[in-house]
């Protein structure tokens, strides 16, 4: 891994080691192939400045499942479809840079953890 790939690369390793998510869920997340995927893994091609935001929007989002789900369940939190997003599935609006929604459902998630 060299120095301009460190970043997305750790990001990369970190969505599937925590969050249980493959090269092909990231490419289906950031609408780009398998591929593209790989060459941002290895730093030979850097996401356009959007998908960098769509990926560092889901590291977070996975930092914060994973203080209540394994990796697998954090993978089908993700994909399912959420009555509190209105039936919309985490990712399809983390694609569509609506990631406070998402944030939101997390803080309630935070607040029952509390009480």
């Amino acid at each position: 891994m060299n120095a301009k790939s460190g970043a997305i690369a750790r990001f990369i390793d970190d969505l599937s080691d925590e969050g249980g998510l493959s090269g092909t869920d990231l490419a289906n997340i950031t609408d780009v192939s398998k591929a593209t995927v790989s060459r941002w893994k290895s730093g030979t091609v850097r996401p356009q400045p959007g998908t960098q935001l769509v990926l560092s929007d889901l590291h977070y989002i996975v930092g914060r499942l994973r203080e209540y789900y394994t990796a697998n369940e954090i993978r089908t939190w993700l994909y399912a479809r959420h009555p509190q997003l209105g039936g919309t599935r985490a990712i399809d609006l983390i694609n569509q840079n609506r990631s406070e929604d998402v944030l939101r459902v997390l803080d309630r998630l935070d607040a029952d953890a509390y009480l």
